[in-house]
């Protein structure tokens, strides 16, 4: 479908939200309202309430040494998790809005982190290469999974809770069977670039990955086949992030702009270019109606998009 222009427009601006650049982003949202959680250069993890129309600023949530690389926010809600370049895992009480554990990460050294779908556990993208699993409410490492392929750049889990994919700097991407605990696919033809950020589709049949090399590619979970490959950035992509009814996906990069595609069509429907720097993080609400990215400018923004 074609969807008129108006369709597409930024509703919100927060200039300022961080004191530096914004790396990471998540949605959260409990019965009464939607928020969501950056993390920054500033070395703090924020949460915001919003209310439909504006932001209201949370908490600031302080203990990192260095930047935030990595935030996730758990399925109820309750809890965010953020990586930082200090090398510490955090986990936080979004209701209190303080930190409620550090995750054992000495011989880790964390890059990205992703909540699983459940709740019950974190996976850590580490630069050696493995993927260590925590349980949440244990405090504790509990496996590490070896992709053989170095740093990990970028990691997703499957909405079926069923699979882990991650990629890594070399452009290599690496999807472990959680039941077994084994590595199944590894698809080295896709890209030989870093590759940034990884989204599942909501089914988990599919994969996207944003590359250094301005591509995105749509992949088959069971086989790594490719299924589409789409360009439009004039940069680095770096985020990607699948709408919740898998019609639609969202894409931010280091061409200062955001960009909304059909999965279907496999063209490009929207471009914002508020931003006046890279954009290193897009994600959609759990409703699949709004739209938020953050960027090296310092700023949050928020859009109206078709669901």
């Amino acid at each position: 479908p074609t969807f008129p222009v108006t369709m597409f427009k930024t509703i919100c601006n927060q200039e300022k939200a961080h004191d530096d650049g914004i790396w990471s982003l998540a949605w959260g949202r409990n019965p009464s309202h939607e928020y969501l959680v950056t993390g920054s250069v500033d070395d703090t993890v924020r949460s915001w309430h919003w209310d439909g129309t504006s932001l209201e600023p949370r908490h600031k949530l302080e203990g990192h040494h260095l930047g935030v690389i990595s935030v996730a926010v758990d399925h109820n809600s309750s809890h965010a998790a953020s990586s930082s370049i200090d090398g510490q895992i955090k986990v936080w009480d979004l209701a209190l809005g303080k930190a409620v554990s550090s995750l054992p990460t000495q011989d880790t050294n964390p890059w990205s982190v992703a909540f699983s779908p459940d709740g019950k556990f974190i996976a850590a993208g580490t630069i050696t290469g493995q993927v260590a699993l925590y349980s949440v409410e244990r405090g504790e490492k509990m496996a590490a999974l070896d992709t053989g392929s170095g740093y990990v750049a970028s990691l997703a889990y499957s909405p079926d809770n069923k699979r882990v994919a991650c990629a890594s700097m070399q452009g290599v991407v690496s999807l472990f069977d959680l039941t077994k605990g084994k590595l199944v696919h590894k698809i080295t033809e896709a890209h030989a670039m870093p590759i940034r950020s990884l989204s599942f589709s909501p089914d988990s049949s599919q994969l996207l990955t944003a590359c250094d090399d301005g591509y995105i590619k749509q992949l088959s979970e069971t086989d790594g086949s490719q299924i589409a490959s789409y360009s439009g950035h004039a940069s680095w992509v770096l985020s990607v992030d699948w709408s919740p009814d898998g019609q639609h996906f969202a894409t931010g990069s280091s061409d200062h702009t955001v960009k909304v595609w059909d999965s279907s069509a496999r063209q490009c429907l929207n471009t914002f270019d508020d931003h006046t720097d890279q954009v290193w993080s897009v994600a959609y609400n759990r409703a699949g109606d709004k739209l938020a990215s953050v960027s090296d400018d310092a700023s949050l923004r928020i859009y109206e998009v078709p669901s």
